[in-house]
């Protein structure tokens, strides 16, 4: 049986009867785009791999106690569980995540460059920098959601179940962030290209 070729749902439940390459199967395909949504969240890497950890702690615990209801939506389910805990480490340190619009929040600290030239990365980094700049500018629920969309990867019904919208909600938010960074482009005749 190839484990590649199952469903997260068909994975969960041959994990939860003991086959424990499910779990590295599952971990595989998501660890990724939930690693990058914590890590964009606390800005720490070590930290990040702690709340990573304890995710799947509380996901292990879970399923093996037989305590999971399976309604086809497993990532958005681990999804939550680490946007809780994120929650948890913010009120437990009396911290407030520096992405909530102050200055220091880098959007970018999640892209992996590429092997390039200079004059390709000093390009890109002008890139960024503008784009980075008009992306400030957008009101703070599209900011959240162009973060959430192209940078941590989420699709927008993860997006939806985060952020506790509907799924008509995060495409609305989204087309009119796009539509507002275009404009801006527009009006300081950015160019947005390598």
């Amino acid at each position: 049986m190839r484990l590649q070729s199952l469903s997260d749902q068909d994975l969960v439940s041959l994990y939860a009867k003991g086959n424990e390459s499910c779990l590295e199967e599952l971990l595989r395909r998501h660890k990724r785009k939930i690693f990058s949504y914590i890590v964009s969240r606390v800005l720490d890497r070590e930290v990040a791999n702690d709340i990573f950890q304890e995710t799947f702690y509380r996901v292990i615990k879970t399923i093996k106690g037989e305590n999971y209801r399976e309604d086809g939506k497993f990532i958005s389910w681990v999804m939550r569980i680490s946007h809780n805990l994120i929650i948890d480490y913010f009120r437990e340190c009396k911290k407030i995540p520096r992405n909530s619009g102050n200055e220091e929040w880098n959007i970018f600290d999640s892209l992996n460059l590429c092997d390039e030239n200079v004059q390709d990365r000093i390009v890109k980094s002008q890139i960024e920098k503008d784009l980075r700049k008009m992306i400030e500018l957008l009101p703070e629920d599209q900011k959240e959601i162009v973060r959430m969309r192209l940078y941590e990867e989420l699709s927008f019904k993860e997006i939806a179940d985060l952020t506790k919208v509907s799924i008509n909600t995060s495409l609305g938010r989204f087309r009119y962030a796009i539509l507002n960074l275009r404009k801006m482009m527009k009006e300081k005749n950015i160019l947005l290209e390598a």
